[in-house]
């Protein structure tokens, strides 16, 4: 087979219009098929883009509920959204903490004051709301409720960020969800940033972290810096933890504003007590001092759960009496041997547990 000859000619002729046209539109083509099977397969094989839709959903249902209008929010903006409380949808309030009137005269004082009352303070610097707000002391003695309540009195837009909110497995990503989570606070300032359990995402660093993990921290620790140099700015981190010692000292440096909440005392335990059986069936005989003098090294939520059991002890002796009298329709109310129970059934788990007071650290 003798192959034909092409002329020279014919081989260097330049591509006429339409050839190059047509050249470009199947390159283009060919580009936009490509790029779209490879990002359809990267969607097909994350596995949190169901997770991502649904944040993306979530979000955008409570920015019309907070009656955010006209703030374009990026991606990743998107994801933190998700994390927001409306203050206003919030039941928490001063009247549902009992024995912390020190920590909230405070907290009314240097935090919610300076927001409110802005043209106060504007001509000083030393009066301004700080930056970091940080709550420590034994767990279940009120420290979210306290940042809750905070949120809800001031009218801040609550952004309860998880840790894991900031973790991904992508490279680089956890850092842009940081950079995300104060790009919104800002756009939606006055807001508040809570991290509950602050001791397990920001802890002291070491040489033995996570590249990605000490990154993210530099990170979020450059951007908390931001907010101190904008004095204009309405953002404020609050962190609870019942760890302060592990905190890394640089988050301590940020954080200068300090409330122990710790155990209740025994006047506290009373004021604890009238608030929780406020509106429950409590027989008139029925002695709060006694049950706080009893309940010493209890916490508002171990507090909470002996009244509960002292009540479904009424529960039960209505169960028994349906049993043998049918005719009789109602529930008794707690007494003081019902609270002597609920005690007794606590202590045991407390020991059961090994649960004792904690002992921290003196953070000054």
């Amino acid at each position: 087979m003798v192959l034909r000859e092409v002329p020279v000619e014919n081989i260097a002729r330049p591509l006429g219009r339409n050839e190059v046209i047509g050249l470009l539109f199947r390159l283009t083509i060919f580009g936009a098929v490509t790029y779209f099977t490879i990002k359809w397969m990267v969607d097909a094989i994350d596995p949190t883009r169901k997770q991502k839709v649904e944040a993306q959903k979530q979000a955008e249902k409570l920015m019309r509920q907070i009656g955010v209008k006209n703030v374009k929010l990026s991606e990743y903006e998107m994801s933190i959204a998700a994390h927001l409380v409306d203050p206003l949808t919030m039941q928490i309030t001063w009247r549902d903490i009992a024995g912390l009137d020190e920590v909230i005269t405070e907290l009314k004082e240097t935090v919610i004051l300076p927001v409110q009352k802005r043209h106060l303070f504007q001509g000083s610097r030393l009066l301004q709301p700080p930056k970091g707000v940080l709550l420590y002391g034994p767990p279940g003695c009120g420290k979210t409720l306290i940042a809750k309540a905070t949120a809800k009195e001031a009218g801040f837009r609550f952004i309860n960020l998880q840790p894991s909110t900031l973790t991904d497995k992508w490279y680089g990503e956890s850092q842009k969800l940081a950079a995300a989570v104060f790009s919104l606070a800002v756009k939606l300032q006055p807001s508040i940033i809570f991290v509950d359990e602050i001791d397990s995402f920001l802890r002291s660093r070491s040489s033995s972290d996570h590249e990605a993990t000490a990154m993210m921290k530099a990170q979020f620790m450059s951007l908390w810096d931001g907010l101190d140099t904008d004095h204009h700015c309405q953002v404020i981190i609050m962190g609870a933890t019942n760890r302060p010692q592990d905190l890394d000292s640089a988050i301590l440096r940020r954080m200068p504003t300090r409330f122990h909440i710790n155990q209740p005392s025994m006047r506290q335990r009373e004021q604890i007590l009238k608030l929780i059986l406020e509106d429950e069936s409590v027989d008139l005989s029925v002695n709060l001092l006694d049950v706080a003098k009893e309940t010493d090294g209890f916490s508002g939520s171990d507090l909470r759960e002996m009244c509960r059991d002292a009540a479904l002890l009424c529960v039960r002796d209505f169960v028994h009496t349906q049993s043998d009298s049918p005719s009789e329709d109602f529930i008794r109310p707690i007494h003081q041997s019902d609270l002597e129970k609920a005690i007794g059934k606590m202590k045991k788990s407390k020991m059961a547990g090994g649960h004792s007071a904690l002992l921290h650290a003196a953070l000054d």
